[in-house]
């Protein structure tokens, strides 16, 4: 299944899913680029930080619709997106967090496994000041991408051993964070 993944990574269209899996993820999408992003990184290291820039300019891209429909069609269009992931309760308790914390519960949702779409959707819902979700969105948004392609250029063919080693348990680790953003965002 690896050596398959690897294939697909290389492919010249893996880019255009990377574009289409970053813009998608900040408004509906369950998948994080970073999924797509460590694999095409490791299978050619020589272009991950271009890939980086595709992460977060169409992660910005999509944070900028997910944001307009959340502004101008939250209810029409947003809260069927948050009640079809079970976010009911977050999507409250982060009206408190943008209240209290304004930029910075961008950045927490940029940053975490917390899903972006419903950061998006929510800073528009809210009114949150459009240049600073979008400042705060570019800043967490970058340094989360950044921070693989950094790793990746560095530890790249470590990583891509460990990898192939451990691939179960990198899958199982990353599912489990995943799901730990999505109680984090239930109980706290």
């Amino acid at each position: 299944m690896l050596d398959r993944l690897w294939e697909v990574a290389a492919r010249k269209g893996a880019e255009r899913v990377l574009m289409a899996v970053s813009f998608t993820e900040a408004i509906f999408f369950p998948v994080p680029p970073d999924l797509l992003l460590l694999p095409m990184g490791l299978a050619a290291r020589d272009k991950v930080f271009r890939l980086a820039w595709i992460c977060l300019l169409f992660s910005l891209a999509g944070g900028v619709i997910g944001y307009g429909i959340g502004y101008y069609f939250m209810e029409a269009v947003g809260n069927p997106i948050i009640r079809f992931y079970g976010l009911e309760e977050q999507y409250t308790r982060i009206q408190v967090w943008y209240d209290t914390y304004s930029a910075w519960a961008v950045s927490i949702a940029g940053l975490t496994p917390i899903p972006y779409k419903l950061c998006t959707l929510t800073a528009g819902a809210f009114h949150i000041n459009w240049p600073v979700f979008i400042l705060a969105s570019a800043i967490s948004r970058g340094i989360r991408f950044f921070v693989i392609a950094v790793l990746i250029r560095s530890f790249g063919e470590a990583a891509r051993t460990f990898l192939e080693k451990r691939f179960n348990l990198v899958v199982t680790v990353t599912l489990i964070l995943v799901i730990l953003g999505f109680v984090v965002l239930k109980y706290v």
